[in-house]
């Protein structure tokens, strides 16, 4: 948490930094709400910082942050500018050097029907972003297509805070640093390209990754995801386009024109399941047209991620347990390490599932299955990572 600590007004820093280190670590988010208790919530658990920097499960007896001190934090987290950040606040959201981003609540101001900005902000929700070398790597193999010596398109599902943009940013990672990537890829790894247009995935600052995404990585930081992926297929000539939070149309269209440019499509998307993704129109013309040949659903427990791997019918072809939890790089209050190679070793084959079993029924059944051959054509076979 001591990241974002130079982000709070210095009544609210002194509180933070005397709860236990203990419990501070494990938190994932803090909600600053003005006239109601300062709480803090990780995984499994969840409670109130006192006026005495004690940590409480009891509301009654968290801290009021007052208006000054919201106001005090806006300040902060705009870096003294809150209009240069109209189109954020536009969004509800702001998102601080080191990829942190504050959910924001208040009284929206309308024109022509539409969100114009954000008035009166009193609530404030600070997701605390940070990298897990390794988390992606059990999932490789599962990924992997060794007919086109890349990893198949893929979509990560869950509900939000599961670990899906930590998912997709370690693969982003391993696949441009190569070395534990099979032959032809091998030690030389692949051109990845990112679209992050919340600064999430790479925490941009000036342009720069702050978060280790491998060395053969090109990001578009706060570009549309649409638009982004277009301008990375024209100029960057990726290997394996990553990108965050699909579900617009123009999305799904972006994605269309990246497979049949031969290109890697690793994505993510709000859903439970592959049913729940359907629901949404954009989604569901992918899942329908058996666009991705991996769908990946990420459940949450106090033990770590645990992730079920399926093909474009929802079979599922595997079930990961929660590995041992890496420990988060720049919780020390350090700069994130940006040369992390990942170690060499061979990528081992997928271990056959027994008996496949449905992770999703009707919607990935709306129209015929595409055998996984057919999600990767030859001369489209470019997986999403």
């Amino acid at each position: 948490m001591n990241p974002i600590l130079p982000f709070l007004p210095p009544s609210l820093r002194r509180l933070i930094e005397q709860v236990p280190a203990e419990i501070r670590d494990r938190m994932e988010e803090l909600r600053i709400r003005e006239g109601r208790p300062l709480e803090l919530s990780g995984t499994g658990s969840a409670g109130f910082v006192t006026a005495r920097g004690e940590w409480t499960a009891d509301a009654g007896r968290g801290y009021r942050p007052n208006r000054d001190e919201c106001l005090q934090l806006l300040d902060l987290l705009t870096d003294h500018s809150v209009y240069t950040f109209e189109e954020e606040l536009k969004r509800g959201y702001i998102t601080v050097q080191g990829g942190h981003r504050v959910g924001l609540a208040g009284r929206t101001v309308l024109e022509h029907g539409q969100v114009k900005l954000i008035r009166d902000i009193a609530g404030f929700n600070i997701r605390i972003a940070r990298e897990r070398p390794g988390a992606a790597l059990p999932l490789l193999p599962h990924l992997w297509d060794e007919a086109s010596g890349r990893p198949h398109h893929t979509l990560f599902l869950s509900p939000p805070q599961q670990g899906k943009t930590t998912m997709i940013r370690d693969l982003a990672r391993l696949l441009s640093w190569g070395g534990s990537l099979p032959a032809p890829a091998g030690s030389a790894g692949l051109k990845v390209g990112i679209v992050d247009e919340r600064s999430e995935i790479a925490a941009c600052v000036k342009g720069v990754p702050t978060f280790d995404v491998g060395p053969r990585t090109d990001v578009l930081d706060r570009c549309p995801k649409a638009e982004g992926m277009m301008m990375l297929i024209r100029s960057m000539s990726p290997d394996v386009l990553v990108v965050d939070e699909i579900g617009r149309q123009a999305d799904a269209d972006a994605i269309e024109e990246a497979l049949h440019a031969g290109i890697v499509v690793l994505a993510t998307a709000h859903a439970r399941d592959a049913d729940d993704a359907a629901r949404r129109p954009a989604l569901r013309q992918l899942l329908a047209a058996g666009r991705f040949a991996r769908l990946v659903a990420l459940r949450r427990s106090p033990g770590g991620v645990h992730a079920d791997v399926a093909d474009a019918a929802g079979r599922v072809l595997a079930r990961l347990p929660a590995p041992a939890r890496a420990a988060p790089a720049g919780d020390s209050g350090d700069a994130p390490a940006t040369a992390r190679r990942p170690a060499a070793r061979p990528l081992a084959a997928a271990p056959r599932a027994p008996a496949p079993a449905a992770l999703s029924r009707a919607a990935v059944h709306a129209a015929p299955a595409a055998p996984a051959a057919a999600a990767a054509p030859p001369g489209e076979e470019r997986p999403p990572c």
